[in-house]
């Protein structure tokens, strides 16, 4: 006989792309209903809700907090607002997810970590490729020690938006433009896609980061570096050195030159005892190693099975229920977003070597 899942009731703050992406998840979930969604533009709020088939719709978060009856909430606001929108959900004693990153500055993030705990709730950070198979697998293989203690880690993130015209026409499309300008609220590629590639590999390393240096670039795209009001000034690929808690010392890069390349996630870490190879293209993961004396002997590697894994809007709800642990927490993304501030200021001073402070996220 199937046991009736408790019910959880969801409230979708910001009601762009992606939270139409939360709300299609959240409907797949047995005994979960998105009760409301909440946005300052009433148009684009009730296109959403009807689309979805979401009875409450509020145009501010306080009236939603005041009137409506949920449990958790989405956070899927921009960016820059995420620490406005969630410390309101924290105070009022509700479960939140909140999307990457979870602040754009790691003060913020830092305290929205500290609140969230002291509040008790369930929080969770969007870190969209902890979805992926081979990287589940790949960190239960390094926390088993099947590649012994981990010594070195090489990490990629690689978009082709700026080369190629499957993307689009970034030239003439305000929604690729933004993302090449500072004024439009953009940190480059770094911003955007360096919390993904750190967690990426941090994660199947099961260690910290302890330091980073970073260099970005910025190359030339157009007269002026300029189209319409869109300066062209936000970094378009990065390379970053970074040593670990563990000791182990590696690099991450991402790009958005990389032709041939979707939007394709690579990492390749070794230990003293072998080594894994995650890949993540087109969509679909892939796992090999080399490890065990004969194939390290003939140098091989071999391709290994991954079950897939929960959605986190699935890991989300089974948390708040008490079925599972809620991660990866605020605390991981303010760690992230340490990473991403420390590795900004490392190229403002000369790609100098910057440690992380342990201290501020006790």
């Amino acid at each position: 006989m199937k046991t009736r899942k408790k019910p959880v009731r969801v409230l979708i703050v910001g009601t762009g792309g992606m939270g139409g992406a939360h709300a299609d998840a959240y409907r797949k979930i047995d005994g979960v209903t998105v009760v409301a969604g909440v946005d300052p533009r009433a148009e684009v709020l009730d296109a959403f809700c009807d689309r979805h088939g979401i009875e409450g719709r509020f145009t501010s978060l306080a009236e939603a907090i005041a009137s409506c009856d949920f449990d958790a909430a989405s956070v899927v606001t921009p960016d820059g607002v995420h620490y406005a929108t969630t410390m309101p959900l924290i105070e009022a004693g509700k479960h939140v997810l909140c999307e990457k990153p979870l602040s754009t500055d790691y003060a913020f993030a830092s305290e929205m970590a500290s609140a969230a705990e002291a509040a008790g709730i369930v929080n969770m950070i969007n870190l969209s490729y902890r979805q992926v198979a081979a990287l589940e697998k790949a960190h239960a293989m390094v926390a088993e020690g099947a590649i012994g203690t981990v010594r070195h880690f090489e990490a990629s993130y690689l978009q082709s938006w700026l080369t190629q015209a499957a993307w689009g026409d970034w030239k003439s499309e305000p929604g690729w433009l933004w993302r090449l300008s500072t004024a439009h609220g953009s940190k480059g590629a770094l911003g955007d896609v360096g919390i993904h590639i750190i967690d990426f590999a941090t994660y199947a390393a099961g260690s910290a980061p302890r330091s980073v240096s970073c260099r970005t670039a910025v190359f030339h795209k157009a007269p002026d570096d300029r189209i319409g009001d869109y300066t062209l000034d936000a970094n378009d690929s990065f390379v970053m050195h970074m040593d670990l808690d563990n000791g182990a010392i590696g690099t991450i890069a991402a790009t958005r030159f990389a032709s041939g390349h979707h939007n394709d996630l690579r990492l390749r870490i070794y230990g003293d005892k072998g080594g894994l190879q995650v890949l993540f293209e087109r969509g679909t993961s892939h796992l090999r190693a080399a490890i065990g004396t004969d194939a390290l002997l003939k140098e091989e590697w071999i391709d290994i099975d991954c079950p897939p894994v929960a959605t986190i809007y699935e890991r989300f709800i089974a948390a708040i229920r008490g079925e599972a642990a809620a991660e990866p927490t605020f605390l991981r993304g303010a760690e992230l977003q340490q990473v991403l501030d420390l590795a900004g200021r490392s190229g403002e001073m000369g790609n100098r070597s910057l440690p992380l402070d342990k201290a501020a996220d006790a």
